[in-house]
């Protein structure tokens, strides 16, 4: 793994009150026809040659959330998480990329830590931690853990 900068988005339509902001892939300035949900890109991660992680928010003020995406250039989204909530604020800062893992802040005091297989894994249903969201399904490639956990809203955790 390693960051990536010649990664771009380019916004195909706006926000709306029940939508994400849509964005094109740009890979080194050229058209990947590859739609995404997001508007800022705020890190990109290449995996191998094929695949990407993409950390992107919508640029929305007290109530932020990071979607992360694994991408693949010729399948386009693989697999997407959402970290946030109703209400709940952040800003992606601090991100450190090592060989096999991504760690990054994001709301809070809370290091998020990312893996990323290069085959799908069984996922176990309730066994991301608190404020993370993805699509069901059996299969995911993307671990992700947090620590310490993130706080319940009552502010124990």
């Amino acid at each position: 793994m390693e960051e990536f900068t010649t990664l771009l988005l380019s916004e195909v339509s706006e926000a709306t009150d029940t939508t994400q902001a849509r964005s094109e892939v740009l890979i080194g300035g050229k058209s990947t026809g590859i739609i995404i949900p997001g508007k800022v890109l705020e890190a990109a991660i290449k995996i191998d040659p094929r695949r990407y992680l993409l950390f992107v928010t919508d640029d929305v003020m007290f109530e932020e959330m990071l979607t992360i995406l694994l991408l693949d250039s010729f399948q386009g989204i693989v697999e997407k998480l959402t970290i946030g909530g109703a209400y709940s604020s952040g800003h992606f800062e601090d991100l450190r990329v090592s060989p096999r893992s991504a760690s990054f802040r994001f709301i809070g005091d809370t290091t998020w830590t990312i893996k990323v297989s290069s085959s799908p894994t069984f996922k176990l249903p309730f066994s991301d931690p608190k404020g993370v969201s993805r699509s069901m399904g059996l299969r995911k490639y993307i671990n992700i853990s947090a620590s310490p956990a993130p706080a319940k809203a009552d502010g124990s955790r």
